[in-house]
């Protein structure tokens, strides 16, 4: 599946490896400078780790949040260089500089010494990083003698520090990539039956790609979340006041029917949370989906469909699952989702579970390690199981 070279494709020894990473990590609410959650920092590990026991010396670049183009201290990646200094053992020199790269940056890469580690400041200080400049890309690739792209998150981006850079230096995916790759792409291309895609969160439209892909693979698709009450509009059912994209009606209509047609079983929800709206002290109900009053939200699946679903979830051979069954980081509507992870836990599938609100669901009920593989790349997951070629990924040399 993956034609790309990988790490052991290249000799690293006395080499400065400039590596892409997804250091793009949730900070503290209440205190300033402190990271929420590493789990993308210690995902990095095993490359950097490699690329330290292979005698090279390592660059590290990333962005965090959206700095939108200008050097802002509220983004720096400071406290993560602190962070994983602490991880690695030992310190990891923070290149600070306004403009990411300047002569003093390129220098003081040169002077690392194999097992050394560096890391730069945010890549997104510079406008230049996200419109893929080769100027800005040129100068990254100063800093290192063999790129390495770690950052699955940030691959179905064509920005500088990945498709710019690798078009200038050798390279080869890092770990994490060739895993996320390699793991996903088995998933799609040989799965073991039966297959079973679920697929929630807030809108139809997010989702198109990734249901017309997936109606050739899998033998069964669940959808909860806001995007099944397009659906369920589509059959004609009271919604009340759920989220509903009216222009998409039709379009849900037709995958209907494409799933019909080639016996692929589109399971939606019997039964919902309902409320007046989203608030952790809202008055919940649960009523059957035919008997949404029309004054009312849907916010969530109910126990029929976490039931139903769940049965779904056990019979299957191989899972992948991309996005909520409800608004779940609001406490009285999280009941669907913490469910759905439950039997992923308890299932004898291989369990793949798309990025973003999904993964965050698994790691708060603590179930990550019960699951095959969880995505670290919200976006590029979703575009990976749509069938998209990731812009990150295609530009690193063939194998």
């Amino acid at each position: 599946m993956l034609n790309k070279k990988t790490l052991n494709d290249i000799d690293f020894k006395d080499k400065r490896a400039l590596v892409r990473v997804d250091f793009n990590v949730p900070m503290s609410k209440d205190v300033e400078g402190e990271i929420a959650d590493d789990v993308r920092i210690r995902a990095a590990m095993p490359t950097i780790n490699y690329l330290l026991d292979q005698g090279a010396s390592v660059v590290l670049m990333s962005h965090l949040g959206r700095p939108k183009g200008e050097a802002n201290p509220k983004f720096s990646l400071a406290p993560v260089a602190k962070r994983l200094s602490e991880l690695l053992g030992k310190e990891v020199k923070f290149l600070k500089s306004d403009t990411v790269v300047d002569e003093g940056i390129i220098e003081k890469a040169k002077e690392l010494k194999p097992g050394d580690i560096a890391l730069l400041e945010n890549t997104r200080y510079r406008s230049e990083e996200e419109k893929n400049d080769p100027d800005f890309a040129k100068e990254l690739a100063k800093l290192g003698d063999i790129y390495v792209n770690d950052a699955f998150g940030t691959s179905h981006r064509a920005h500088a520090s990945n498709v710019g850079v690798s078009k200038i230096l050798p390279s080869a995916v890092g770990k994490l990539v060739e895993k996320e790759i390699s793991i996903m792409g088995n998933a799609l291309e040989k799965p073991e039956k039966p297959f079973l895609s679920i697929l929630g969160g807030a809108k139809v439209s997010d989702k198109i790609g990734v249901i017309e892909n997936l109606l050739d693979k899998v033998d069964c698709i669940l959808i909860g979340g806001g995007m099944a009450y397009t659906f369920l509009k589509a059959e004609g059912k009271e919604i009340g006041r759920s989220l509903l994209e009216e222009d998409k009606i039709d379009l849900a209509k037709d995958l209907m029917k494409k799933a019909e047609e080639k016996g692929v079983k589109l399971l939606l929800p019997l039964d919902a949370v309902i409320a007046d709206e989203i608030d952790p002290n809202a008055e919940t109900e649960i009523v059957d989906i035919d008997n949404i009053p029309k004054d009312k939200q849907a916010l969530d699946i109910g126990p029929k469909t976490e039931k139903l679903f769940s049965e779904e979830i056990l019979k299957a051979k191989t899972i992948v699952w991309n996005g909520p069954m409800g608004v779940f980081e609001v406490k009285p509507f999280s009941s669907g989702t913490l469910a759905i992870a439950k039997a992923l836990s308890e299932s004898k599938a291989v369990t793949i579970v798309g990025g973003g609100d999904s993964a965050l669901a698994v790691e708060r009920a603590g179930y990550k390690d019960k699951i095959t593989h969880v995505s670290t790349g919200g976006g590029a997951s979703l575009e990976f199981l749509e069938g998209k070629e990731l812009p990150g990924v295609a530009a690193i040399e063939n194998a």
